[in-house]
C-alpha cells in the first residue's frame, strides 16, 4: 500500500503555484474621490472661459456665475425659490416612496397582488412621467397639486421596481425558517421580508431622489410663479445665462447631495455585507 506524503500549506499565502497572487478588487477608496470629477470639470470650464474658447453669451464664466449667485443670495431670491423647490420635491418624494413601497410589498407577498399591480406599473414604467404632464394639467390644473403628483409619479416606479425585486430574491431558506418557527405574518414581514428587501429599496431610493429633482425641473417651468425652475425660465426670457447656470448648478448639487445621503444610509444599514467596494 502506497502512503502519500502529507501536504504542507504554502509558506507564502500570496504565492500560488509559484506565481504571486494578483489583486483583483479595487484598491482602497480615494479620499474625497467623488469630488475629483466635478473639480476637473470646473477646471476645464474655467480654463476654456479664460482662454476665450467658450463664448460668455453661450456659457457664462465660473466667476460670473459665482458673483450672480452671491447677488441672488443677497436679495433673498435664491433662498426663497430654493425653499419652495425643496418643499415640492420633498413632498413628492415622501408620497412616492410610501406608495412605491406599499405596492411592492403587496405585489411581492401576494400572487394576486402581483397579477393586479405589476402589469399596470410596468406600463407606467414605459411611459415617462413627463409625458403625462398635458393630461395632468387638464385634470389638476397648473397648481401645486399637479406638480407634486408629477414628482410622485417619477418617484414611486423606481422604488417599486427595486423593492419588488428585492422581495422576490429573498432566499427561500429564510422563508422556510420563518415557517418552522411559526412566525406570524406581521413578524415574518418585520424580521425577514423588510430586512431582505432593504438592499433593493435603498437602490431604488437612489434612483428616486434623482427622479424627484428631474421631475421638479420640468414642472417648475410650466406656468410657475416660484421655484428654481421658474427663476431659470424667467432668466431665459431676459437672456440671463448666468442665472440659468446658477439654477443648473444648484439642481446638480441638490441631486448629488441627495444621492450621497442615500449612499451613506446604504453603507450604514448594510454594513454587514462584504462587497467589492469595501
Amino acid at each position: 500500500m502506497t502512503v502519500s506524503a502529507p501536504t504542507r500549506p504554502l509558506s507564502n499565502p500570496t504565492v500560488v503555484a509559484g506565481r504571486p497572487r494578483r489583486r483583483l478588487k479595487p484598491r482602497h477608496p480615494i479620499p474625497f474621490g467623488s469630488a475629483i470629477g466635478p473639480i476637473l470639470l470646473l477646471a476645464v470650464w474655467a480654463a476654456g472661459s479664460a482662454a476665450g474658447w467658450i463664448d460668455s453669451r453661450t456659457l457664462s464664466e465660473p466667476w460670473t456665475v459665482v458673483s450672480t449667485a452671491g447677488d441672488l443670495i443677497a436679495d433673498g431670491r435664491l433662498q426663497d425659490n430654493l425653499a419652495i423647490s425643496a418643499q415640492r420635491a420633498g413632498l413628492g418624494l415622501a408620497i412616492g416612496t410610501a406608495v412605491g413601497t406599499a405596492l411592492a410589498v403587496l405585489a411581492g407577498l401576494s400572487r394576486w397582488g402581483e397579477a393586479v399591480l405589476d402589469g399596470p406599473i410596468q406600463i407606467k414604467r414605459a411611459i415617462p412621467a413627463l409625458a403625462l404632464i398635458p393630461l395632468l394639467v387638464l385634470w389638476f390644473g397648473i397648481g401645486e397639486q399637479m406638480k407634486v403628483i408629477t414628482i410622485t409619479l417619477g418617484v414611486f416606479v423606481p422604488v417599486y421596481i427595486h423593492t419588488h425585486n428585492g422581495l422576490r430574491t429573498i432566499d427561500s431558506r429564510y422563508v422556510e425558517l420563518g415557517e418552522s418557527l411559526r412566525l406570524r405574518r406581521t413578524a415574518f414581514i418585520r424580521r425577514i421580508v423588510l430586512p431582505g428587501a432593504l438592499p433593493g429599496f435603498l437602490l431604488g431610493m437612489r434612483f428616486a431622489v434623482v427622479g424627484a429633482w428631474l421631475s421638479l425641473v420640468v414642472v417648475e417651468q410650466i406656468n410657475s410663479t416660484s421655484g428654481i425652475g421658474y427663476m431659470m425660465e424667467l432668466a431665459r426670457e431676459y437672456g440671463q445665462t448666468d442665472v440659468i447656470i446658477v439654477g443648473l448648478v444648484l439642481y446638480g448639487l441638490l441631486g448629488l447631495l441627495s444621492d450621497g445621503a442615500v449612499r451613506l444610509a446604504q453603507r450604514r444599514a448594510l454594513s454587514w455585507r462584504r462587497t467589492l467596494a469595501d
